[in-house]
């Protein structure tokens, strides 16, 4: 499996007579054995799902199919496929005509075998990424290479092969074949060897995090709460008036917002106080920071609801006798203010109510100590 009409019509001629080779049609029992061993040793524990790239009449992908992979074997020549199709029948290999820098699969395999092609190919190290872009993280490439012929050689060194390689990070690893005759049916003198490639997988993505601001606002020891409706969480729960930071605001900025519209209120960034900083899990995974300000009632006009879409009532309660009808990270977050906590865990474990419960599980983790001495628990 190379590149070109000519090379097409010479591996096409070639069909007929290629398991003449003894590690080709691996016929000898002692050349088999030894290739099944070696391919044991590269590849995963079985089941494994394993592409055989310029897989010529299918003899690296029947030892791999009887050794319980799954197997994908490819190759540019119709007759090649069509002697790997009945040396594979009766096995689940599937067998596939295509061409090597432009296989007929998707990506998702364990193992990408290759044996004696990469060098013929015009853009080498091109075609390893493209290879290595078919694996599931953790897989590798198993690339069967050599360096032949004395007078005119052709091939790749494993030299060359370990700087071509190098660009996919992870590990590299290389294993000297020439010196074993069972491979090859005979003695030989040139470089042969197997290279074991585990590229590095993608860097791993940013942790992100929504950021929600969330109102204290106080009229003496008097709280406001707002009763969520038709917003598909946590409908029917008080909370604190509260939104999210949109991009380009800064915490303030975005708290001075939401009371605007949600309560009407018009504050400044003197207004308020940081009171509360807060990771929270909501039962179903996702993660937010949320910052809780406090302000002062009559600063900025009497609070009004000015979302009636998504607010049912606002209402004034005792910050010492919280109802416990609420949701339970703001509840959380209103105990620790109180409390003088300025820095909160409220992670929620999977099947946990979103309403704060007062049998239930404690998820508020304090990070630092009381910043206020004598705060009330």
């Amino acid at each position: 499996m190379t590149t070109g009409s000519d090379d097409r019509q010479f591996w096409d001629a070639a069909a007929a007579r290629f398991d003449d080779e003894p590690d080709h049609g691996l016929r000898d029992p002692r050349v088999r054995a030894a290739w099944a061993g070696r391919l044991r040793s590269w590849l995963p524990d079985p089941p494994s799902d394993v592409l055989d790239v310029g897989c010529g009449t299918g003899s690296l992908a029947l030892l791999a199919a009887e050794q319980g992979h799954r197997v994908t074997a490819v190759d540019r020549s119709e007759p090649m496929v069509a002697l790997a199709r009945e040396k594979l029948a009766g096995t689940t290999a599937r067998v596939l005509v295509g061409e090597a820098t432009a296989l007929p699969v998707e990506a998702g395999f364990d193992v990408v075998l290759v044996r004696h092609l990469l060098w013929a190919l015009p853009d080498p190290a091109a075609v390893l990424r493209y290879w290595a872009g078919l694996l599931r993280p953790g897989g590798r490439l198993v690339l069967i290479e050599g360096r032949w012929g004395a007078v005119t050689p052709v091939g790749l060194t494993a030299g060359t092969l370990g700087e071509l390689a190098a660009p996919l990070g992870g590990t590299f690893g290389i294993e000297q074949l020439g010196h074993d005759p069972a491979l090859w049916g005979r003695p030989v003198d040139d470089e042969r060897y197997a290279a074991v490639v585990r590229p590095a997988g993608p860097a791993p993505r940013r942790h992100r995090e929504i950021v929600d601001v969330h109102l204290v606002l106080r009229r003496g020891d008097r709280v406001l709460l707002a009763r969520r409706a038709n917003t598909g969480y946590a409908d029917g729960l008080l909370h604190v008036p509260s939104g999210h930071v949109e991009d380009g605001e800064d915490v303030r900025s975005g708290m001075i917002r939401e009371a605007r519209e949600e309560i009407g209120v018009e504050l400044t960034p003197e207004d308020l106080t940081a009171a509360v900083v807060m990771q929270h899990r909501a039962p179903d995974g996702g993660a937010r920071i949320g910052w809780f300000f406090v302000a002062s009632y009559g600063i900025g006009g009497e609070p009004v609801n000015r979302e009636p879409d998504k607010c049912s009532e606002l209402v004034w309660h005792p910050l010492d006798a919280l109802p416990d009808d609420m949701v339970a990270y703001c509840r959380a977050g209103l105990d620790a203010y109180r409390a003088g906590l300025p820095f909160l865990l409220h992670l929620h474990e999977k099947g946990d109510v979103i309403a704060y419960d007062p049998a239930g599980p404690r998820r508020a983790v304090p990070l630092a100590p009381p910043a206020v001495p004598g705060s009330r628990p």
